[in-house]
């Protein structure tokens, strides 16, 4: 099948980063989920997204997976692989704020499962800032980073995945899901060099029409 040539940005764009926490960064942590050795790299990789959306424009949505100490949200969670992991109250459910430039006027959704969509008010969000397209960094590639995805195609998004700064709990995983998604749509998969530039093509539309309509 000949892939249609679906274009990076359609309409409003916005960088989602999902669940980038210190969990991940925490020598000797246990996080309870096992991550693919090029994970750290590719979370630190993500803060060059993140400040080209903040340099031009962008808007950008943190995602946090966070369970009540109670445990009462984790559901079916825990019946694979994963064991408890990212309670409210542990250091490492906290978002990786000097790593990914977090300010105190960011948009910042906790959610309990896997997809940012799930229980949350993401989508009122979305609507509001009136967004077409979501582009993804963060993880995991196979976990919430696909599932976030998922939904969001469901409900009619435009969905990108920067693949060079996500990262999935082993590298056949994070591969597969990045297979998954590009079925979903073509062209979904594209690299931070790409994304970078497709802001910067954003942020320069965006103030010549300011100048024009001033």
């Amino acid at each position: 099948m000949q892939k249609k040539n679906n274009p990076i940005v359609v309409g409003q764009p916005v960088l989602v980063v999902v669940d980038i926490q210190k969990a991940g960064f925490m020598e000797g942590h246990t996080s309870g989920i096992t991550h693919m050795p090029g994970l750290p790299a590719s979370m630190h990789r993500a803060r060059t997204v993140i400040d080209a959306a903040r340099a031009n424009g962008v808007p950008i949505i943190f995602l946090q997976e966070a369970h009540r100490v109670t445990r009462v949200d984790f559901g079916r969670e825990l019946d694979g692989d994963e064991d408890e992991h990212l309670v409210e109250g542990w250091p490492g459910t906290e978002i990786a704020a000097d790593l990914v430039g977090l300010r105190p006027d960011d948009y910042v959704i906790k959610k309990r499962r896997y997809s940012g969509f799930i229980g949350t008010d993401l989508d009122i969000l979305l609507r509001g800032l009136k967004v077409e397209t979501l582009i993804l960094v963060g993880g995991l590639t196979n976990v919430c980073v696909h599932y976030t995805f998922a939904d969001a195609h469901q409900g009619d998004y435009h969905c990108r995945v920067v693949e060079d700064c996500v990262g999935g709990s082993d590298d056949e995983a994070h591969a597969a899901a990045l297979t998954n998604m590009e079925y979903l749509q073509h062209g979904a998969c594209r690299s931070s060099r790409e994304i970078i530039e497709a802001f910067r093509v954003y942020g320069s539309m965006k103030t010549a029409s300011l100048a024009a309509s001033a």
